[in-house]
């Protein structure tokens, strides 16, 4: 059975409408999945009617209600929003519609009816004037999954990465790498490829510091501080990661096809080749929420100067999904 999807509307004001309506006009997403929008029916018509996509609406009750047949949009149908909201504004009835469209998608993954959530972009502002003041989807879904541990995995049709940090300056996240979060990372990667079918995922740990430290000649000693340790303890458990390699090389290598997912410190360091490679590919994707439940997401906002105008590209919508099939797990339940 191919996985359900559930695919948020997100921040009803912007491009969110339109790219999914899109994206599900292309027969190849339903050759991979069986996509339902979790959102408001009146913005889906309205989204139908502007870029002139020859798909007809289906509103559902429940997922299996879903039809999941090209050429017509299923939709988990909440209500929570007028047919006529105003584009490119900033709305706190849209803010809370989209806090509310994520957690109906976190509970239908928790009660196993999705394989993954793929995410349409919500406005930040507009959330918290919808009293959901989070700093965006992340941390809204490790909160109603009760999760701690979790990472940002970036992928492209070449190459897979996992960040140990991210958000945070440069020295910051030096000093926040330990041997604790580099094996849990590690792990987190191991077991998000292997749920996804990837039979002894090989995984390949950047250096923090240029040539990995070449052995003490460069930085202070914080490869083997703060990756070795972890990288030791995920190996003798059977994990096949090895590591840390100087990171000028290793994506090249990762590309190349020698490594399943490389592991970055910091931010730059993993999206830099992501980025290079492709922005209308990359997949924005939370691993390690309890439950198994799969996030990805679009990597652009809801660009609420275009929305309404039937110029949003859905390129990035498309890998979202493709990303989310790739990644749920291969034994479907529901």
């Amino acid at each position: 059975m191919k996985p359900v999807i559930g695919i948020t509307l997100g921040d009803g004001a912007g491009v969110g409408p339109e790219v999914i309506v899109k994206a599900l006009g292309h027969p190849s997403v339903y050759d991979i999945c069986r996509p339902i929008v979790i959102g408001d029916s009146k913005l889906l018509k309205r989204a139908i009617d502007i870029t002139q996509t020859k798909v007809t609406l289906h509103k559902a009750g429940q997922v299996k209600e879903g039809r999941f047949t090209f050429g017509v949009i299923d939709c988990l149908d909440l209500d929570l929003l007028p047919g006529d909201l105003p584009f490119g504004e900033i709305s706190p009835l849209a803010g809370d519609a989209a806090f509310q469209f994520l957690k109906k998608a976190v509970d239908l993954a928790k009660n196993r009816e999705l394989q993954a959530i793929c995410t349409a972009p919500l406005n930040k502002e507009a959330l918290h004037k919808g009293g959901h003041t989070y700093p965006g989807h992340t941390e809204i879904l490790a909160e109603l999954t009760d999760t701690e541990d979790y990472s940002m995995m970036l992928s492209s049709p070449k190459l897979k990465v996992i960040h140990l940090t991210t958000h945070v300056g440069l020295i910051k996240a030096i000093e926040s790498i330990t041997p604790e979060r580099t094996y849990k990372v590690i792990q987190l990667a191991h077991e998000t490829l292997s749920r996804a079918g990837y039979d002894n995922p090989r995984i390949a740990v950047c250096g923090i510091n240029p040539h990995a430290g070449e052995n003490g000649l460069f930085g202070e000693g914080e490869e083997e501080e703060k990756l070795i340790p972890g990288i030791q303890k995920a190996a003798s458990e059977g994990m096949n990661v090895s590591g840390p390699y100087p990171a000028d090389t290793l994506f090249f290598r990762a590309v190349r096809g020698d490594f399943d997912i490389v592991v970055a410190c910091y931010h730059d360091q993993g999206h830099v080749p992501i980025k290079v490679l492709g922005l209308e590919e990359g997949v924005n994707i939370t691993v390690g929420l309890k439950g198994g439940v799969i996030r990805t997401s679009v990597d652009h906002g809801t660009a609420f100067d275009i929305a309404g105008k039937n110029i949003a590209d859905e390129r990035s919508m498309l890998a979202a999904i493709q990303a989310g099939a790739d990644l749920s797990p291969k034994q479907v339940v529901k």
